[in-house]
C-alpha cells in the first residue's frame, strides 16, 4: 500500500491514494499512522477518493476524527495529485466536506487554493492558564477562534487546549494567538482540535487574518501570516478568501500489509 509524506508550512501529512475507494481507514489506524514513535509521524492522514469523477480530500485528524477542511492539507493534496500525472499543472477544482475547493497550482511548488467566506460569528474567549484572551469566532468551513493580543505568541503554553466555551463550540474549536507584526504583517500560533499545537495551519491563518481586519473595522484586506513553520498569505474579499504558500512532498514508499493488518 502506497503512501507518500507532504508538508505545507511544516503542518505534515500522509498521503494515501485510495483511488477506488476501498481503504478501511479506521481511527486507530488514522493514529497509529499519525503517531512519531510508533507510526510514519504526522498532524492528519489525507486520503485521495475520485468520486463521480471529481476528487476528494478524506481529511482526519491525527486521533482520527473526521474534519471539514484543511487548507494546508488542501495545497498538499493538490501538489501530489500533480506531481503523480493525475492532474496537469495549473487550475483544478478538489471536493472536501467544507464544498468544493478551487486550486491553482504554480511551477515554484506553491499552491493558491480558494478558502470560502470567512464567515466572523461573533465573539469569544479562550483561556491559557486561567488567564482569558479575547478572540473573533471565524468560521472556515471548520471552527475558529482567532485571538489578536499583544502579549508574544511564543509566551503560550499549548500544551493543553487553550478551555473555550463548550455552548459555542460544541464540537471544539481550533484557537489562534496572533500577533500584529506590522500593517498586513502577522504571526500565528496555533492548537488544533484532535491534534494538539501544529506548526501551522492553513484555515487557522484565514481566521487570524479575519480576525484582525475585524478589530481594525475591516472586512477585506490581504496579510503575509508568519507561522512556526513558514509563511503564507491570505486575501479576504466579501464573499471569500485565498491561502497561498508552499506544499512539498518529501518522502514515498509502502506501508508494510502485516503491520497495517494488525491494527483495526
Amino acid at each position: 500500500m502506497e503512501f507518500v509524506k507532504g508538508h505545507g508550512t511544516e503542518n505534515d501529512f500522509v498521503i494515501l491514494p485510495d483511488l477506488d475507494g476501498e481503504l478501511d481507514l479506521t481511527d486507530a489506524r488514522v493514529q497509529a499512522l499519525c503517531d512519531r514513535q510508533r507510526g510514519l509521524g504526522a498532524d492528519g492522514v489525507l486520503r485521495v477518493v475520485k468520486s463521480d469523477g471529481k476528487w476528494f480530500m478524506d481529511y482526519r485528524n491525527a486521533d482520527g476524527s473526521v474534519a471539514e477542511m484543511c487548507g494546508n492539507g488542501l495545497r498538499v493534496f493538490a501538489r501530489y495529485l500533480v506531481d503523480a500525472g493525475l492532474q496537469p499543472e495549473g487550475e483544478f477544482v478538489v471536493d472536501t466536506r467544507a464544498g468544493e475547493r478551487p486550486v491553482v497550482t504554480h511551477p515554484d511548488g506553491s499552491v493558491t487554493i480558494e478558502m470560502g467566506w470567512a464567515k466572523v460569528t461573533g465573539a469569544s474567549i479562550a483561556a491559557v492558564d486561567g488567564r482569558g484572551f479575547g478572540g473573533v469566532a471565524v468560521d472556515v468551513g471548520n471552527p475558529h477562534l482567532a485571538c489578536v493580543t499583544d502579549v508574544p505568541v511564543e509566551d503560550f503554553d499549548l500544551t493543553v487546549p487553550p478551555a473555550h466555551d463548550p455552548v459555542m463550540f460544541p464540537h471544539g474549536v481550533n484557537v489562534e494567538f496572533v500577533n500584529v507584526i506590522d500593517d498586513g504583517a502577522l504571526r500565528m500560533r496555533v492548537h488544533e482540535r484532535g491534534v494538539g499545537e501544529t506548526r501551522s495551519c492553513g484555515t487557522g491563518t484565514v481566521a487570524a487574518v479575519a480576525s484582525w481586519l475585524w478589530g481594525i473595522g475591516q472586512s477585506t484586506g490581504k496579510a503575509t501570516v508568519d507561522v512556526p513553520g513558514g509563511q503564507v498569505t491570505v486575501v479576504i474579499e466579501s464573499t471569500t478568501s485565498t491561502l497561498t504558500g508552499p506544499a512539498v512532498l518529501v518522502a514515498r514508499g509502502e506501508i508494510d500489509q502485516a503491520w497495517w493488518d494488525s491494527i483495526r
